[in-house]
C-alpha cells in the first residue's frame, strides 16, 4: 500500500530558519510531506507587482500590487495544502500570517499556529481556531509524526535511529 503524501504549507514570518527546522525534521523523520510557502525574499515579495506590472508613484498602489500577486500564489497553496502551519515571531508583526491563518479557517483548513508565549494573548483567537499551538519547529515535526503515522514522540526518535 502506498503511503498519502500530505501538504503543508508554511506562513508567516520569514527572518528566521523555522522553515528550515520544519523541513529538516520532516525529511529526518522520513515523513510524506511536500512542503509549500509564501516567497520569503521580502524585497521580491514587496515589489514583484511593480516589477511585472510597472511602476507605480503612489507607495499604496505599488503595494497593493505586490499583495494581489502574491494572493494568488498564496491563496492557491493554502487552498491545496492537508495542513497550515502559521509562525508569529518575535521582532515583527505579522499581519499577513494572520490574515493566512483566517483564510486557512475559513476553508476548514486544519491549522497549527507556532509562537513564543509572550504572544499568547494577543494570538487568542487563532489560536482558538487552530487545532494545534506549538513552541518550537521541532514540536510542529512531532506532530506530523503522530498525525501521519501514529508515532510518538520517544518512538519517532526510535524509528529515525
Amino acid at each position: 500500500m502506498t503511503e498519502r503524501r500530505w501538504t503543508l504549507y508554511l506562513s508567516g514570518e520569514i527572518h528566521s530558519d523555522w522553515r528550515e527546522r520544519i523541513e529538516a525534521g520532516i525529511a529526518d523523520a522520513g515523513l510524506p510531506v511536500d512542503v509549500t510557502a509564501p516567497i520569503t525574499v521580502h524585497e521580491d515579495s514587496d515589489d514583484c507587482g511593480v516589477a511585472i506590472f510597472g511602476a507605480e508613484p503612489d507607495k499604496f498602489w505599488h503595494d497593493r500590487k505586490g499583495a494581489q500577486l502574491n494572493a494568488v500564489r498564496t491563496q492557491t497553496l493554502i487552498r491545496d495544502a492537508d495542513v497550515v502551519v502559521v509562525r508569529f515571531g518575535e521582532k515583527y508583526k505579522q499581519w499577513n500570517a494572520a490574515f493566512d491563518a483566517g483564510y486557512a479557517a475559513a476553508l476548514g483548513k486544519p491549522i497549527i499556529t507556532l509562537h513564543p508565549p509572550e504572544h499568547d494573548h494577543a494570538l487568542k483567537e487563532v489560536d482558538a481556531a487552530a487545532l494545534a499551538m506549538a513552541r518550537a519547529p521541532e514540536q510542529v515535526v512531532q506532530a506530523l509524526a503522530y498525525v501521519i503515522r501514529g508515532q510518538m514522540p520517544s518512538r519517532a526518535a526510535k524509528a529515525a535511529e
